[in-house]
C-alpha cells in the first residue's frame, strides 16, 4: 500500500506558527465577567490578586480587572481599604464566599437559601454591596472575583455556578502570567497538531498515520514542542499545553 507523502519539510507557508487557545489576552475575559455580572443583575465587577510575599504582613490584594467606570475609579481602593485584612484572612481558611450590605438601607445582597454557606463583612461601610469569590490556587493566583450592586438577591444554584467561573476567570489570569513569562516561540501548526492527537492518547505510530508524516518527522516535532515549553517530557509538555491554551 502506497504510504502518504511525508511533509516533515514544509514550505515557510505551511510551517506559519499558530496559537490555538481558549482566550488571547484579558480582554477576552471581560465579556464572560460582564455574561456573570448579568446573571445577578450586578452593577459592576472587579478581580482581585494576591501580590507581594507570602508572608501575612506584605501581602497585598492588587485590583487585575475592573470595569467600575471613571466616576467610580477609586472604589478598588475603598474595597481594600475597608475589607483587605478580612479578605487575606479568610483565604487563607475559607472558600466561602463574602457578602456585605452597603451604607444605605436598601443596599442589600441576599442569598437566603445559600446564607449558612456565606461568610457577612461588615456593613455599611461602602456605597455598594456585593459578593466575593474566593479562589485559592496554590502559591500563585489566589485572590477574589466580586460582583456589585445596589441590591443583589442570588439563589443557591447560581452562587455555586458563579464561584466555579470565578475559578476558571482565575486560573485563565494564572494561564496568560505564565504565558508572559515563556520564551517568544511558539508553537507551529504541526507541532500543535502533535500535541493535540498526543494528548487524545494517539501513538506516534498513529499521529503519523493521520497527518500523513513519519513517525521520525513525529517524534522530532514533539520533541521541539516539547523543548520550547520547557517541559522534561512529552506527557509535561501537552499538561502545560492544555494550561496554556495550545491544545484542548
Amino acid at each position: 500500500m502506497a504510504r502518504t507523502q511525508d511533509r516533515g519539510t514544509e514550505t515557510p507557508e505551511q510551517s506559519k506558527t499558530i496559537r490555538v487557545q481558549r482566550f488571547a489576552g484579558r480582554a477576552d475575559l471581560f465579556p464572560r465577567l460582564v455574561g456573570m455580572q448579568k446573571a445577578i443583575n450586578a452593577r459592576n465587577f472587579a478581580v482581585f490578586r494576591l501580590g507581594g510575599n507570602m508572608t501575612t504582613t506584605k501581602r497585598r490584594l492588587v485590583c487585575e480587572l475592573e470595569n467600575w467606570g471613571p466616576s467610580n475609579s477609586a472604589y478598588s481602593k475603598a474595597f481594600i481599604d475597608a475589607y483587605g485584612d478580612e479578605l487575606l484572612d479568610h483565604i487563607d481558611s475559607s472558600m466561602l464566599p463574602l457578602i456585605w450590605n452597603g451604607r444605605d438601607d436598601m443596599c442589600v445582597a441576599e442569598a437566603v437559601d445559600f446564607a449558612p454557606f456565606t461568610v457577612r463583612l461588615k456593613a455599611r461601610v461602602l456605597p455598594f454591596s456585593g459578593i466575593a469569590f474566593p479562589v485559592r490556587l496554590g502559591a500563585v493566583g489566589n485572590g477574589y472575583v466580586t460582583f456589585t450592586a445596589d441590591y443583589l438577591d442570588i439563589s443557591s444554584d447560581t452562587i455555586v455556578d458563579l464561584h466555579s467561573k470565578s475559578c476558571q476567570i482565575m486560573m485563565d489570569l494564572l494561564s496568560l502570567d505564565e504565558r508572559r513569562s515563556l520564551p517568544a516561540e511558539v508553537l507551529s501548526e504541526r507541532e500543535i497538531a502533535c500535541l493535540q492527537l498526543a494528548g487524545d492518547g494517539r501513538i506516534s505510530e498513529e499521529i503519523a498515520e493521520k497527518l500523513g508524516l513519519s513517525v521520525h518527522t513525529v517524534n522530532a516535532y514533539l520533541g521541539s514542542a516539547t523543548i520550547k515549553l520547557d517541559s522534561v517530557n512529552r506527557i509535561q509538555a501537552i499538561a502545560k499545553a492544555i494550561r496554556l491554551g495550545y491544545i484542548s
